[in-house]
C-alpha cells in the first residue's frame, strides 16, 4: 500500500510539473491574445518602461517596471480592424508567405516523395553514401550555405524573386529523411507480391508507397508548413523589394507606438500554423515516433 501511494505522489508531482512547463510555454500565446485585447493606451500604462526605453537609473529618474494583467480592462478590437482593413500591406505578404509555403510544399512533394521511396526501396551504387550527404545537408544551417546559395541564385536571376526563396526550399533534404523511415517500414513481401501480380514499380510506388507512407508524407508537409510559413532568414538575405516580402518580415517593420497591432498581426500569423499543426498532430507523433524507434 505504501508503494502504491509512493508512485501515487510522484505522479502527481509529474502531472504538476508538466502543467507547469505548459503553462510556461502557452503564456507567450496568451500575452499575445491578451495584448491585442488592449486599447494603446492601456499597454502604454503596461509596457510603458520597455516602449520608451527608459530605464531610469541612468538618467537619476525613478525606475519603472512593467507589469500584465490576465484580462484587458477595456477590451477592444481596434488592434484588428487597424490590420484589417487599414493595412493592405498586411494582406500583400500575406499572400506572399502563402505563394512561398504552398510552393515549397508542393515541389517537396513532386522531389521529396520520390526521393524517399528510392533511398527506401532501392539498392544502388554509393546509395548509403549519398543518404549521408543528404544528412549533412540537413544538418547544416542556412548561415552556412547562404553565399553559395546567393551565387547560384545571381547566376539564375532569381535574386529579388519569390523563385528565389521557393526553388531551393523546394529540394530540401529534411522532408526525405521523414518520409524514408515510413516507406522503409513497407514489408518487402507486399512488394514482391505486387510484382508477381503483374505490377510496375511505378504502380508499387502509386497504389502502395504512397498510401501506405502517407502519415509520412504529411507529417513532412506539416513541419514544411510550420518551418516556412514563419521564414525570415531567405526572404531577408534574398528580397529587396518589400512587396514580396512574407509575413514575417512584416512584424518587425511595425513602429513601436503600434504595439496593439504588432500584438493583432502576431495572432492572425499564428492561427494558420495552429490549424495546420492540429489538423496534422496525430501523423506529426507518427512521425516523431518512427525516427525514433529507427534511431
Amino acid at each position: 500500500m505504501r508503494k502504491v501511494m509512493q508512485i501515487f505522489r510522484i505522479r502527481k508531482i509529474g502531472s504538476l510539473l508538466l502543467v507547469l512547463l505548459a503553462l510556461v510555454a502557452v503564456f507567450p500565446v496568451f500575452f499575445s491574445v491578451t495584448g491585442s485585447l488592449m486599447g494603446q493606451k492601456e499597454l502604454n500604462d503596461l509596457l510603458g518602461a520597455v516602449l520608451t526605453a527608459d530605464s531610469g537609473s541612468a538618467s537619476g529618474q525613478t525606475v519603472s517596471y512593467v507589469f500584465w494583467r490576465v484580462l484587458p480592462l477595456y477590451p477592444t478590437l481596434r488592434s484588428y480592424v487597424k490590420v484589417l482593413l487599414d493595412s493592405p500591406e498586411f494582406f500583400v505578404m500575406f499572400w506572399n508567405s502563402v505563394k512561398i509555403t504552398v510552393g515549397v510544399l508542393a515541389g517537396q512533394i513532386l522531389v521529396g516523395v520520390p526521393a524517399a521511396w528510392g533511398f527506401a526501396r532501392y539498392r544502388f551504387p554509393g546509395k548509403n553514401l549519398l543518404f549521408m550527404i543528404y544528412v549533412a545537408l540537413m544538418m547544416m544551417p542556412f548561415q552556412v550555405m547562404m553565399l553559395s546559395n546567393y551565387l547560384v541564385l545571381d547566376q539564375m536571376k532569381l535574386l529579388d524573386h519569390l523563385w528565389g526563396i521557393i526553388l531551393p526550399a523546394a529540394f530540401s533534404t529534411f522532408p526525405v529523411f521523414i518520409m524514408y523511415r515510413f516507406f522503409e517500414s513497407i514489408p518487402e513481401a507486399l512488394m514482391e507480391s505486387a510484382r508477381l501480380d503483374g505490377a510496375g514499380e511505378l504502380l508499387i510506388f502509386i497504389r502502395i508507397g504512397i498510401p501506405l507512407g502517407s502519415a509520412g508524407i504529411i507529417s513532412a508537409l506539416v513541419l514544411g508548413f510550420l518551418e516556412y510559413w514563419n521564414l525570415i532568414e531567405q526572404p531577408m538575405a534574398f528580397l529587396k523589394t518589400k512587396s514580396l516580402w512574407p509575413l514575417s518580415l512584416y512584424l518587425p517593420q511595425i513602429d513601436i507606438s503600434q504595439t496593439g497591432k504588432a500584438f493583432a498581426v502576431s495572432v492572425l500569423v499564428l492561427i494558420p500554423a495552429v490549424i495546420v499543426f492540429l489538423a496534422g498532430q496525430d501523423y506529426l507523433e507518427q512521425g516523431i515516433i518512427s525516427t525514433a524507434i529507427k534511431e
